[in-house]
């Protein structure tokens, strides 16, 4: 199956992309209705290195009724779909990378606050397949604590920048400039920036500075130049010291790292790499990583690091995303929730089958779910992580008005070691999907659509119009927009 824009609203590439493609035609004129997506730069012809994602199998309940994962607050795979999917490539090529939780936890849904002096909420619901009427979908939804930002722990950022020879483009160094400038304005007095570059050789360009001084640290980010080959190890030994130095105890201590490619000098391998980013995680100082750009992007690389230094793993296309990821969603640097871990126990009398659709690289054994060492993802002030399952009921039996399961959550208070467990019952209300609520239908919309760009074997009935029926359907709450600009990538889609 080929899936792409027409070239009629191609509008610009930047983007994190990590397979193999064929080659095709530069960017056109920016104002077209692809804008809001593109950026500048060539389509490329090659990417880098990727993990492939197997996707989840049904499991049959007589032979394991519990399942365990951690939560992922990452969006860089629906970006970097949505790239492929305006730049003309054939999405099939890619498919194996497509992590269908990072198309639905790119959004944000209208779930309630916790109110019961936990850091988090859990909601859900169960309704019909649409897709395949003898399935049901169950939905979880988890919201972190909304703090208002003057209450924001005062924060130790470390801009570790490449500025490398390939980071040369308008798409690469140029846009990452840009966007850091916005987020440096949005800054608050007691908050502290300082930058990190790494080509040849890693440097500090700007000592820990803090938001009283904007105009110090916006011209230091605007003389960054690129040129040499890519120390990206010695640049994180030295962010991370940066930020050791000027740790704020109670604080938001960050690396925040911005690349587009591989780390060819010094130290490379990846086990070594999170090695070191654990390390200082464990010293209260967790890792962002943003991509930029392509062609030698190992993302493979940028989201096991993010994951093992409690930070998110995002993919920036254009200044819109920029303005996304640092102003309209800089809550996520502010986390409320540690290592958050669900465990979703089936029914076996009212459930044949079931099988949770993504977080395949998420996946943890059962008995970790208890083992408070075992590292999982973290959850930001405000931010909402969503799961569905599709079940499939035994045969003959109503599941109207019983439990089919019980969701399981625990999680760590920011500078706690020891995990919190939360429960919750969902009881089933027999509602067709077109009942259900606006956020099932939304996220169901998503994980359909990332069924249907992998031509997967679960896909059921799903089609393209099916999908943006759906979508359409579900986006009366839309905060910053971003529902509708789905809607409008989903109606370029031929």
């Amino acid at each position: 199956m080929n899936f792409h824009i027409t070239k009629a609203t191609l509008t610009g590439l930047v983007a994190v992309i990590v397979i193999s493609i064929s080659a095709c035609s530069k960017t056109g004129t920016t104002g077209s209705p692809g804008a809001f997506y593109g950026g500048i730069g060539d389509v490329p012809t090659q990417v880098g290195s990727i993990d492939s994602v197997i996707e989840n199998k049904f499991i049959k309940t007589a032979d394991s009724a519990t399942t365990t994962f951690s939560v992922d607050a990452d969006g860089g795979s629906y970006a970097l779909t949505r790239k492929i999917l305006y730049s003309g490539m054939d999405i099939a090529t890619y498919k194996a990378a497509i992590r269908t939780e990072e198309f639905i936890n790119y959004f944000t849904y209208d779930y309630s606050n916790p109110s019961d002096g936990n850091n988090i909420a859990l909601n859900g619901e169960v309704s019909g397949c649409p897709w395949n009427n003898d399935h049901k979908l169950i939905r979880i939804g988890i919201k972190g604590e909304s703090i208002l930002k003057e209450n924001y722990p005062a924060a130790n950022f470390v801009l570790l920048i490449d500025v490398s020879g390939s980071m040369s483009s308008d798409d690469k160094l140029s846009l990452l400039k840009k966007g850091l400038i916005t987020f440096v304005n949005q800054m608050r007095t007691t908050d502290r920036i300082a930058i990190v570059t790494y080509a040849g050789s890693e440097s500090l360009a700007l000592e820990s500075t803090p938001g009283t001084q904007k105009i110090k640290i916006v011209t230091a980010i605007s003389k960054l130049g690129s040129g040499g080959s890519t120390n990206g190890a010695g640049g994180i030994k030295l962010a991370y010291k940066i930020a050791r130095d000027n740790f704020i105890q109670g604080g938001n201590n960050r690396v925040i790292l911005g690349t587009d490619g591989d780390f060819n000098v010094g130290v490379t391998g990846t086990d070594e790499l999170v090695k070191l980013v654990e390390d200082e995680k464990a010293k209260g100082i967790f890792l962002t990583t943003l991509g930029v750009g392509l062609g030698n992007y190992n993302e493979a690389m940028m989201e096991k690091i993010a994951n093992k230094g409690d930070g998110n793993y995002e993919y920036l296309d254009n200044e819109a995303e920029m303005k996304k990821l640092f102003i309209d969603e800089y809550s996520k640097f502010v986390t409320v929730a540690k290592d958050v871990k669900i465990q979703v126990s089936f029914n076996k009398d009212v459930v044949e089958e079931y099988r949770l659709i993504g977080y395949e690289n998420r996946a943890l054994k059962n008995e970790d779910f208890k083992d408070d060492k075992k590292d999982a993802g973290e959850i930001g002030a405000g931010q909402t992580i969503t799961a569905i399952y599709e079940i499939k009921p035994k045969q003959g039996i109503n599941l109207k008005g019983t439990a089919p399961f019980l969701i399981d959550v625990r999680y760590k208070k920011p500078g706690s070691d020891i995990s919190i467990p939360i429960s919750m019952n969902i009881y089933d209300s027999d509602i067709n999907f077109d009942s259900s609520s606006e956020s099932m239908r939304f996220a169901s919309s998503l994980a359909a659509l990332g069924l249907y760009l992998r031509n997967s074997a679960y896909k059921g009935s799903i089609t393209l119009p099916d999908i943006k029926k759906w979508a359409s359907a579900a986006k009366t709450f839309d905060p910053n927009g971003y529902r509708s600009r789905h809607v409008e990538l989903l109606q370029k889609i031929k």
